[in-house]
């Protein structure tokens, strides 16, 4: 359980640190992102809200996407990265392919090698 606190958390903290930068680049005041108590809210005003949470008792982060809808995230130490197990996507790469999708512009979000963000 510690492992998955500490690879979450830095997750998490990377996801809040990129999407802050990236909405600064914006400079749009209807968009912001928030964080407390392991729940990202990043509200793209007309374009929807998504919301990104720890869920400790199975281990997993959860998405919930206004394009997509929800995803449930492991961990997988073989590519050390946060894949959902329905399609094998990983989680920077759905948030970056649709965020570039919503704001018309590339973002990459760089979630993977989740250890060395830990």
């Amino acid at each position: 359980m510690e492992e998955y606190h500490s690879l979450s958390d830095a997750t998490m903290a990377a996801l809040l640190e990129r999407l802050e930068e990236l909405l600064d680049d914006i400079g749009n005041n209807d968009m912001e992102v928030d964080y407390h108590s392991g729940v990202l809210t990043l509200n793209l005003g007309p374009h929807g809200t998504y919301v990104i949470n720890k869920q400790p008792p199975n281990k997993q982060i959860w998405l919930s996407s206004p394009i997509s809808g929800p995803k449930r995230y492991d961990y997988v130490p073989a590519t050390d990265d946060w894949r959902y197990s329905r399609d094998g996507e990983e989680l920077g790469a759905l948030m970056g392919r649709e965020l570039s999708k919503l704001l018309g512009r590339a973002v990459t979000l760089r979630l993977g090698s989740v250890s060395s963000l830990a």
